[in-house]
């Protein structure tokens, strides 16, 4: 059996492989200062970015969450791999054949990886059977939603054979076992053993954000067939439907083109299909289920959290679709893009629509949207007879409370504006109501918190949490010798390669101050070769606790210059500092020790010549700046 990677090969891949293009296509990247990147956490959900990424350094760190690592740790946390499973991922990326350490081949991967090949090889028996002569009704469903040959290849669409074990036969015959297909969902199991799940249907092949197969959708073709009109894969190790949008993989580039950043939420495949062709690229659907808060977090990690942002879902004008707009907007509420609804001429789907009236139509549903909360609000107050006072009343209690969830004054006040028209009544009546609502809600948690008694006798306190025991660059002193330490760490760990190596070792050498700080600064001196790639990656990494994540704030933070040039030439300047500093501590302490000595002593001339020399030093480093 073949043993682990070779340690060169894992450092080669790492250092052939850009993290920027990884968490890319997970989250929304822009720029934060020279060589760093920032977006929306992917580990914990917020709404201002503090997730910062250092290609250059191959690490990223989130400065609200502490999480942090390499490209490796980023794919092993999003992806739940092992570490074997993400370098030979990462191999397989770029094309790099890796060496095991008993001299083999790659061995075969299990787990994971698994699940992964069998979705892969499954996808390209389904697209492979589609041009069969008994794939005709599959070929015909098509053509009569206006897909052709070149479409159902773009998304990968095939056909499921009828037979109860084409696919699990030809799995099987590529050294897959039952139980991987039965993991991955692709087979189920009878009195008999397993057959193939998905049976005379056209089949769909469901992507993560990389484009991996992870699943499948299939719709069934044929009248004798007794399941149900649409079919997916269960729940997997690799497949949650709550966490996967149909289509995103190829929408994801051009969701963040442009003036603005949009994201289509669609109702099915076909829809999405349609969409694309149309010139929609955005578009994406839920894999048979309501789009919920899981899939708001992916939306937001790749389109950002900025008003310019804008998230467009498609709805039926009918009682279901209401539903899930009203769903749909709660989980809309907290987000700062904006969303809307788009809803097609007589209820038509996109896929109806562009069969009808052309691929113009679909486009025009962007323009013809409406703000999601204006639609959400006509449906609380639809059907209330607003020609009455009662009516009225009871459209601003049912409203009123929608409005008073909004954070933004401004977007709140401005939607006051928006019902009073609606109700056709007075503004002042419907800010009091709004306001009135927004009282109650704050007063409730305080008030369940008043009714509690107050606990008796003596307790612990309560151990510190993990987020108090964490040191931050915000948490550190505001002191010129704490800031010196921070700035010049900083640029260490995202510089240290391009300063001479012999300054560098100098600077390093001396304990610093603060206990965090000077942590850091022994990680860094520790290193023996500053010049190699990732050596400010394992620096960090061994910063002992609890001051690792300082360590790992310091490398990502966004370090004041101007370009890379300027960046530079400013750790330079940090490192001769230091020296300067340590110069004139040590003057300081000579100074001292002189008048305790006699003058004509040996041991004071001794001190008076190094004290001469210290000078000399300080001179020709404030010379070099």
């Amino acid at each position: 059996m073949a043993g682990r990677i070779r340690q060169a090969d894992v450092e080669e891949v790492k250092a052939r492989t850009n993290i920027a293009d990884i968490v890319g296509e997970r989250v929304a990247l822009k720029s934060a200062g020279v060589g760093s990147l920032k977006g929306l956490c992917p580990f914990h959900d917020e709404r201002s970015p503090s997730f910062h990424v250092r290609p250059q350094v191959g690490y990223y760190h989130c400065f609200g969450c502490g999480e942090s690592g390499d490209v490796y740790s980023f794919l092993r946390a999003m992806d739940h791999l092992s570490f074997t499973e993400a370098v030979e991922r990462l191999a397989a990326r770029i094309g790099y054949t890796l060496h095991y350490e008993d001299g083999g081949a790659a061995p075969e991967t299990s787990g994971r990886s698994r699940l992964y090949a069998a979705n892969a090889a499954a996808a390209e028996f389904y697209r492979g059977r589609l041009a069969d002569p008994d794939a005709e009704a599959a070929r015909r469903f098509l053509g009569e939603r206006g897909f052709d040959a070149g479409a159902a290849a773009h998304f990968g669409v095939g056909y499921a054979p009828k037979g109860w074990s084409a696919l699990t036969d030809h799995l099987l015959a590529q050294r897959f076992t039952r139980e991987e297909l039965t993991q991955a969902g692709l087979v189920s199991t009878g009195q008999r053993g397993v057959y193939d799940r998905f049976r005379g249907r056209v089949v769909w092949p469901i992507r993560d954000v990389t484009g991996q197969v992870i699943g499948f959708g299939a719709r069934k073709l044929y009248d004798d067939d007794p399941g149900p009109k649409y079919l997916n894969t269960p729940e997997t190790p690799i497949y949650r439907k709550a966490q996967v949008l149909y289509g995103l993989d190829l929408a994801k580039r051009d969701m963040t083109r442009g003036d603005v950043r949009r994201v289509v939420v669609v109702e099915g495949y076909t829809d999405v299909m349609a969409c694309h062709l149309a010139g929609v690229t955005t578009a994406v659907a839920t894999c048979g289920t309501a789009f919920g808060a899981e899939h708001m977090k992916i939306v937001r990690r790749i389109i950002g959290d900025e008003q310019s942002a804008e998230v467009v879902f498609t709805f039926d004008p009918d009682a279901a679709g209401q539903k899930a707009a009203v769903r749909a907007f709660a989980e809309t509420r907290t987000l700062n893009a904006q969303s809307f609804v788009a809803v097609a001429p007589d209820g038509l789907d996109p896929c109806d629509l562009r069969l009808q009236r052309g691929d113009a139509a679909v486009a025009n549903l962007m323009r013809t949207k409406v703000p999601m909360f204006e639609f959400v609000i006509d449906q609380r107050i639809k059907g209330l007879d607003l020609g009455t006072v009662e009516g009225r009343l009871a459209g601003l209690a049912a409203a009123a409370p929608l409005l008073a969830d909004i954070r933004d004054e401004p977007l709140r006040r401005r939607y006051e504006h928006v019902l009073a028209r609606r109700l056709g009544e007075d503004l002042a009546e419907v800010h009091r109501e709004v306001e009135r609502v927004r009282r109650r809600s704050a007063a409730a948690p305080a008030a369940s918190g008043a009714d509690r008694p107050a606990p008796r006798g003596r307790e612990e306190p309560a151990p510190p949490a993990e987020s108090e025991l964490r040191v931050t660059i915000a948490s550190l002193p505001r002191t010129a010798d704490a800031a010196l330490e921070r700035d010049a760490l900083m640029a260490f760990l995202q510089y240290g390669h391009r300063i001479d190596a012999a300054v560098l070792a100098e600077a390093v050498a001396t304990p610093f101050g603060h206990p965090a700080l000077e942590a850091v600064r022994a990680a860094v001196a520790a290193v023996d070769d500053r010049a190699r790639p990732g050596w400010s990656v394992e620096a960090v990494q061994t910063v002992r606790e609890p001051f690792r994540s300082l360590g790992a704030e310091l490398l990502t933070a966004e370090f004041p210059a101007r370009d890379e040039l300027h960046a530079v030439a400013s750790a330079e300047d940090l490192a001769r500092r230091l020296l300067i500093r340590r110069l004139e501590r040590e003057k300081t302490e000579l100074l001292g020790a002189i008048q305790r000595v006699p003058p004509e002593s040996e041991e004071g001339r001794g001190l008076r010549i190094r004290l001469r020399d210290l000078d000399r030093e300080r001179q020709k480093l404030l010379a070099a700046e």
